[in-house]
């Protein structure tokens, strides 16, 4: 927590933090709730801006070397149907992407969690990449709020499913969301907001205890131990059967449908049998199959399988009693799609 003469950002500190430090600088604990509605319902990051604080007080905030953001759009480019990708540059000079995804129903908004990612899945761009540190929550939450203000609007949906694994930066992930959800924060509800995770056993079940409604996916992409410990490293950590009773305890605790993101590769994981072990995987619980055509990416050998295989899935799934569909890809051409994030674009 702040000690007074460090410098430090708002976004990223909840109510109490901040009303904390305003008692500091010897104000009244109001007026952080004054800040954050500048911040969150404004969009203001300027303190000179915000004209119903003591002119004193803000000088104060400057004086001190607060800011309230600290990550900067160094980047953007947009795909034909309106997908949008973002390269953030944060002070260390790492940098983030995160993706803009309107729809007519809603605007959502696909962020990052870390700087690459330990996990290391092949198929993924961003598992090429390493892992270099994990993101703050107020570098978590300012990739969305930044995007609305950009596109001048409400973003009315959030995935953690950008670079990194949101569950191996547990503390900062879930206080993102939860200043993604408070009402003095981004105001969204908790169903519209989304976890992906390649199946850290322990997060998901304390992430079950917190009360929160908000939704689970798991990266599956494998229906046996030997192709998802190739696929996906951490399998060998938390092997399948842990991995999918977690999700299972997670659905019947928190009422909440858990996703099974699986996607399709040709000659890999879209044989007969294992689509059969997919529908058993699948069968008698609160969960969606999300079968997602794979995206080519630079240095991974994998071909995406053939639509009519895609098609074959979801015809016996749905046949067998298991909700299922296939996601309608956004941003392939601008390498913004599932599993392609890597800081393509240029600071």
């Amino acid at each position: 927590m702040w000690n007074g003469g460090t410098a430090l950002q708002i976004i990223g500190l909840n109510l109490e933090e901040l009303e904390d430090l305003v008692v500091k600088l010897g104000e009244p604990r109001y007026r952080a709730k004054q800040i954050l509605d500048w911040v969150y319902k404004k969009g203001i990051d300027d303190f000179g801006q915000m004209s119903n604080l003591p002119a004193l007080f803000r000088q104060r905030l400057q004086d001190r070397g607060l800011v309230v953001s600290t990550i900067t759009v160094a980047g953007a480019v947009e795909a034909g149907d309106g997908t949008k990708k973002y390269l953030f540059r944060l002070t260390d000079g790492c940098g983030v992407e995160a993706v803009y995804i309107p729809e007519e129903k809603r605007k959502t908004v696909c962020f990052s969690t870390q700087v690459g990612c330990p996990v290391g899945c092949t198929f993924c761009a961003t598992g090429q990449q390493g892992f270099k540190r994990n993101l703050t929550a107020g570098e978590i939450v300012d990739q969305v709020r930044k995007i609305g203000l950009d596109k001048k609007t409400r973003i009315s949906n959030a995935v953690a499913m950008g670079q990194g694994e949101p569950l191996a930066n547990y503390a900062a992930t879930l206080k993102a969301l939860r200043l993604l959800n408070a009402e003095y924060g981004l105001q969204m509800a908790a169903r519209h907001l989304t976890v992906s995770t390649s199946g850290v056993v322990p997060a998901i079940y304390r992430l079950a205890d917190e009360q929160l409604q908000i939704n689970l996916a798991l990266s599956l992409h494998a229906t046996t131990d030997q192709l998802r410990s190739a696929l996906i490293p951490l399998n060998r950590t938390y092997p399948l059967a842990q991995v999918i009773q977690a999700c299972r305890d997670y659905a019947a605790k928190t009422k909440r449908r858990v996703t099974l993101e699986y996607i399709m590769l040709d000659g890999v994981n879209d044989g007969e049998a294992d689509l059969v072990r997919l529908a058993e995987l699948a069968a008698g619980w609160l969960c969606h199959v999300n079968l997602i055509p794979y995206n080519p990416v630079p240095g991974a050998s994998y071909r995406p399988s053939p639509p009519w295989v895609c098609q074959r899935f979801l015809g016996y799934l749905q046949e067998h009693g298991v909700a299922a569909s296939i996601r309608q890809e956004r941003g392939a051409e601008v390498n913004a799609a599932c599993g392609q994030l890597r800081q393509h674009l240029k600071m």
